[in-house]
């Protein structure tokens, strides 16, 4: 409604229909992102070519970067000059016509009851955002960043199978070739090719629940959610573990994010307590690594490497999960700081089994995360997959 008063305030035509059209576009685009906005509001409210130029400007100046606070927008700051009044053509003449001292006044008087608007709404925000830790949120910005979190786009990749398709590959379809043929009197006149047949990769998703983890549990649980919403299409196992491992898949799969972490704590029982990394993946990899492990998945562990278990029980496990997926990619909150060091007994002996070692303490570091899962190729890019080499 702001940004409406200050385009009225410059001459442009923008009437309560078109707010109430606006209104009700922008329930269907983000508001997070500037530029739909822009082209909405641009599509709606300006209907004039000479106009462009001088709504950019204002949408400019009211969306301006670094404005955190309440500001005044003078409409003098536009450089535009007033639209000349439409006069009758027959108008008769005034009984009582103003002297020159009289029309100047009214005219200082105008201008300096030039509308000001008070603006305070930017899209600086979602920068600030994007670089701050999820341990240090307050509670608005915790609704921010989840929101921010279901705009993610992921894609795992395709895995290539034993399967054929119809296609332009090299290899000949002869069964086809011969049930199309057929029609014509068995006469070959027409070649068909088969290619092979790719099909989205799994994903495996395992996360630390317990104390040492706990500044970053309910927001990482949401993350793991927005992966769930986002790869619909795609087979998605996901567990938690603290000192013992517990499967969410099913809980996770509720339309209502609230409604699925509700169900999540119904099951885990041992929230914000100790860590038994190895032995909860020792529980992984014999009951469902088999089914969860299979057509080239890939497997992100989300841990800050805090282990009271056995350190050579962890990195035998870790070895075993390695051999037995496509990527194994670990997440650590503590990452994200630059004094951090991988120094930790479990840290230690799970490094020489990843493949990647990355950050997931802001939003920034999944956008970064969704960015390298999506250029995903088909060899390891690990150190030690390439000594095994």
């Amino acid at each position: 409604m702001l940004f409406g008063r200050l385009l009225r305030g410059l001459g442009m035509d923008v009437n309560p229909g078109r707010m109430i059209d606006l209104v009700s576009v922008l329930d269907l685009i983000s508001l997070q992102r500037k530029d739909d906005v822009h082209g909405a509001m641009r599509s709606l409210l300006v209907h004039k070519r000479e106009e462009f130029a001088l709504f950019d400007a204002a949408f400019e100046a009211f969306w301006r970067d670094g404005l955190g606070e309440w500001k005044d927008v003078d409409l003098d700051a536009f450089n535009r000059k007033p639209p000349r009044p439409k006069r009758p053509r027959t108008a008769p003449p005034p009984l009582n016509e103003p002297d020159a001292e009289d029309d100047s006044a009214n005219q200082q008087s105008t201008i300096t009851h030039q509308p000001v608007l008070m603006v305070t709404r930017t899209y600086s925000d979602r920068e600030v955002l994007r670089h701050k830790n999820f341990g240090e949120l307050s509670g608005e910005e915790l609704s921010a960043i989840k929101q921010l979190m279901k705009e993610l786009v992921w894609n795992l990749g395709e895995r290539r199978t034993r399967r054929y398709e119809p296609g332009k590959g090299a290899l000949f379809d002869l069964r086809r070739t011969l049930r199309r043929n057929l029609k014509h009197g068995g006469e070959i006149v027409q070649w068909d090719r088969r290619e092979p047949k790719f099909r989205p990769r799994p994903l495996v998703v395992i996360a630390d629940i317990s104390g040492s983890m706990e500044r970053f549990t309910r927001l990482l649980l949401h993350f793991v959610y927005s992966l769930v919403e986002g790869l619909t299409n795609q087979r998605i196992e996901s567990f938690v573990f603290g000192t013992r491992l517990t499967r969410i898949t099913r809980q996770l799969r509720h339309r209502s994010v609230d409604t699925a972490l509700g169900e999540v704590s119904k099951v885990v029982t041992d929230w914000n307590g100790g860590t038994r990394i190895g032995e909860s993946l020792k529980s992984f990899n014999f009951q469902w690594g088999r089914r969860a492990l299979g057509h080239g998945a890939v497997v992100l562990v989300i841990s800050d490497g805090w282990d009271r278990g056995d350190p050579k029980l962890l990195g035998d496990e870790m070895a075993r999960l390695h051999r037995s997926c496509h990527r194994l990619i670990w997440l650590n909150p503590l990452l994200g700081s630059p004094e951090y060091e991988p120094l930790t007994r479990g840290m230690q002996a799970a490094l020489p089994h990843c493949d990647d070692f990355l950050p997931v303490h802001n939003l920034k570091s999944l956008e970064e995360l969704a960015e390298r899962i999506a250029n995903l190729d088909g060899t390891r890019r690990s150190e030690v997959a390439k000594k095994k080499r």
